[in-house]
């Protein structure tokens, strides 16, 4: 295998780097003290193609794989975890309607959320439905040619500033194959958002409740065909397990060159920190786990742009591990700094609470244990896997 990035793939690197570090990480301590959604900024992103990165060419996106998304977002998330995380989940519901939407819904909605100029929200979790998203309650009942949908989504990322609401909501029978995918307009009538929710990270992004109250919603909406919800969302699960992962890395990274130049400019007993072994075993140690999870990331990536029978399994690795260590290489990086990594006037505290949620958000960590030792016992031959 060669792990050498492309020509192609260090030029998405160079351009995402330097859009992070001059649009995204001056702003960051800022949007989270004062909860700002960065909307514009957010449009900058838009007009080099990161809101719709993998999206078709022939619809305005750049038709990339997973890889190569997933080399951008980790140098956005160097320097803003919130907001980098927020486009990765306007991508994978952008990308949703490209794919799977008719030409009409596709050409109506599209190039408007592919350039930034508008968002989207995904709307899966529910108050009764988190890990079994197949349970999901909120209903859509066809009225002639409008669906009318009641219920209530839970946790939605940018509910109340977005535009557009990727919604799953059950049309049928109970259980997977009931569930339909509808783009609903954010302000239609008899929609009803909670208020901001205070959360521990991610405060560059607003998240609300959203109550559906017999909200009509044209057939034309509908994103694939009745009963392709469940489908659709999985499929989307897949890639935004990768992005996650891919946020929590990218973190991680941040927190490690901090950590780098902090122990070689802070002296105890008359000599650099960087000096002491321990705390030199350390910064190999957080290193040598990073480039891991990088790399599984990666391999998951490649598994799903290749359309491996197993990407499902790989991702759900990918996301468990790198979820993981993104967690324990801020929360390293963090005691390395020591009483001026708890103060806010450094940004290592940040980096431990926007990557706390990536342990529970696509799927918890527990979940994906599940998808793997469920997919192992089955398979007859482990080398499938391993």
């Amino acid at each position: 295998m060669n792990y050498t990035l492309t020509e192609d793939q260090t030029a998405f690197q160079d351009v995402a780097r330097q859009f992070s570090d001059k649009a995204l990480a001056p702003h960051a301590a800022e949007w989270d003290d004062s909860k700002i959604f960065p909307k514009a900024v957010i449009a900058e992103a838009g007009e080099l193609g990161f809101c719709g990165l993998y999206c078709p060419e022939a619809v305005g996106g750049l038709g990339l794989s997973r890889l190569d998304a997933s080399i951008i977002l980790e140098q956005l998330a160097m320097g803003c975890t919130s907001t980098t995380a927020f486009i990765s989940i306007h991508n994978m519901a952008t990308a949703m309607i490209a794919t799977f939407g008719h030409p009409e819904l596709i050409e109506r909605l599209c190039p408007d959320l592919i350039a930034g100029k508008k968002l989207a929200s995904y709307c899966l979790t529910e108050p009764g439905a988190g890990s079994d998203a197949a349970s999901l309650r909120t209903q859509a009942v066809l009225d002639g040619d409008h669906y009318v949908v009641n219920g209530t989504k839970m946790f939605i990322s940018g509910a109340g500033a977005t535009d557009t609401l990727v919604a799953m909501v059950r049309t049928g029978e109970s259980g997977p194959k009931g569930i339909t995918c509808l783009a609903i307009p954010a302000d239609a009538d008899g929609i009803e958002y909670g208020s901001n929710l205070n959360k521990m990270g991610w405060n560059s992004q607003p998240t609300r409740e959203i109550v559906f109250n017999d909200v009509r919603v044209p057939v034309t909406e509908r994103v694939g065909e009745e009963g392709e919800g469940f489908k659709i969302a999985m499929k989307g699960l897949d890639g935004g397990r990768i992005n996650i992962g891919t946020c929590s890395v990218g973190t991680a990274q941040a927190a490690l060159n901090r950590s780098k130049v902090y122990l070689q400019e802070r002296q105890q007993f008359g000599e650099p920190l960087a000096n002491f072994q321990a705390l030199q075993f350390k910064l190999a140690d957080m290193a040598t786990e990073l480039v891991a999870a990088r790399q599984m990331i990666r391999l998951a990536a490649f598994k799903v742009d290749s359309g491996d029978p197993e990407a499902t399994v790989y991702t759900a690795m990918a996301k468990r591990f790198s979820t993981d260590v993104g967690f324990r290489v801020c929360n390293d990086a963090l005691q390395l700094h020591g009483g001026y990594g708890y103060m806010r006037e450094y940004p290592l505290e940040r980096y431990i609470r926007d990557n706390r949620v990536h342990q529970i958000l696509e799927g918890t960590n527990e979940i994906m244990r599940v998808i793997i030792a469920r997919r192992l016992l089955t398979l007859a031959d482990l080398e499938n896997i391993t």
